[in-house]
């Protein structure tokens, strides 16, 4: 029995359909991790049945195993870059295209990708778009060798930036430490609120033995946000 649809399924389908727009055939593509990017990915399958020549970068070993899946063409970054395009979703987006994303784990490898991109468009539904960043917790991703010692350094950096006391989690899966896939772990920083992206960014990637964080600033060129019977397309001006 197929389950029913709920709307945020639906609103989620909408606007990966839209991202289909921007498409072209012979493109080079960065393909996005979580949810709304996995509708993507189906529906660009779709088009590739059809005849179409892509060729795609996937930015998680969960997205690459989809995409092989369903019969899509993957390259190396190395070989293909820079890319024509990378759709992706987000946790939270803001209206100035910024956003915080790896709540799936996937951070390092979606910037790396996205960074090595034309364009970004980030496909989201209304529940992502937020006034200000910072009600999700930021994923902060460090190597794994002495990783507490690296928390500890991250969480007097992040006092000394205005966030005292703010808690910060070992990510588990299952029971365990969840592990990324180059092999690292994440610590969840939960700010409430965001006062300066830019400056926290900064002050977070200053900390020796983090390897990124999942504040994508300055990245993404346009936001298509699903709300009910309607997109919204968002631009960077």
């Amino acid at each position: 029995m197929v389950a029913p649809m709920t709307d945020q399924n639906a609103l989620k389908r909408a606007v990966a359909a839209k991202s289909l727009e921007y498409v072209q055939d012979g493109m080079k593509l960065g393909l996005g991790s979580g949810s709304t990017a996995e509708i993507f990915v189906e529906m660009l399958a779709l088009r590739v049945r059809g005849g179409e020549k892509l060729l795609c970068v996937p930015t998680s070993e969960k997205t690459a195993t989809l995409a092989r899946k369903l019969g899509l063409t993957l390259a190396s970054l190395n070989d293909l870059a820079p890319l024509d395009l990378t759709i992706d979703g987000a946790d939270e987006a803001d209206r100035n295209l910024d956003l915080i994303k790896g709540g799936g784990g996937m951070l390092l490898r979606e910037k790396i990708v996205a960074a090595a991109s034309r364009r970004m468009i980030v496909i989201a539904d209304e529940s992502k778009l937020v006034p200000r960043l910072g009600k999700y917790p930021l994923p902060v991703e460090v190597v794994e060798f002495g990783h507490k010692s690296i928390a500890a350094r991250l969480s007097a950096a992040l006092a000394a930036a205005g966030y005292a006391n703010m808690p910060m989690t070992l990510r588990q899966l299952d029971g365990a430490t969840f592990k990324t896939d180059g092999g690292n772990v994440i610590y969840d920083c939960a700010f409430g609120m965001i006062h300066s992206a830019p400056k926290l960014a900064a002050a977070i990637s200053a900390v020796p033995g983090v390897v990124e964080h999942g504040l994508f600033i300055g990245i993404a060129t346009t936001l298509l946000i699903a709300a009910d019977g309607e997109i919204e397309v968002i631009n960077r001006v």
